[in-house]
């Protein structure tokens, strides 16, 4: 593999500097005009850039992070689906619960519910690692098909 670039070694470090302060601040309200100047990017070369590394929007990861929180907080509290919502960030019921659903593939409350005690004693590093929610290429995900090896997916 070829040796990378000073150029893109700066971008690339400068598209983690937004990446991580998502990561650290992702209930708090973030504009993509914020995270392009942490990057120092203008906001449509900022967007093309995210995406172009790390396979989603920065808006879709600031989303995925916080529905990964609010998974945790529903499996893990009996705080309700509101109060969760609410502190994962997000400021609406409605778009909070249909962005779970894309994201997830249930409604927030199936998710509780669904939880299965059966698989409580698996350390919490492959239960999150198995319940992540995929990224829009869903590469991430392993295979549900035990015929197929995570080697060899199509």
């Amino acid at each position: 593999m070829g040796r990378v670039g000073e150029a893109e070694e700066d971008r690339n470090r400068r598209l983690l500097r937004a990446r991580d302060l998502i990561d650290r601040r992702s209930t708090e309200p973030l504009d993509v005009d914020l995270l392009a100047a942490t990057a120092h990017m203008a906001r449509a070369h900022f967007i093309r850039e995210f995406r172009a590394a790390f396979g989603e929007t920065p808006h879709r990861y600031l989303q995925r992070r916080r529905i990964e929180r609010a998974m945790t907080l529903l499996r893990t509290t009996e705080i309700s689906v509101t109060q969760a919502c609410m502190e994962v960030g997000f400021t609406s019921l409605g778009t909070f619960s249909r962005t779970f659903r894309d994201i997830v593939g249930t409604s927030p409350s199936a998710y509780r519910a669904g939880v299965d005690p059966a698989i409580a004693f698996v350390p919490t590093t492959f239960r999150m690692r198995w319940t992540r929610p995929a990224g829009e290429r869903g590469a991430d995900r392993p295979s549900a098909d035990p015929e197929v090896s995570p080697d060899r997916r199509p």
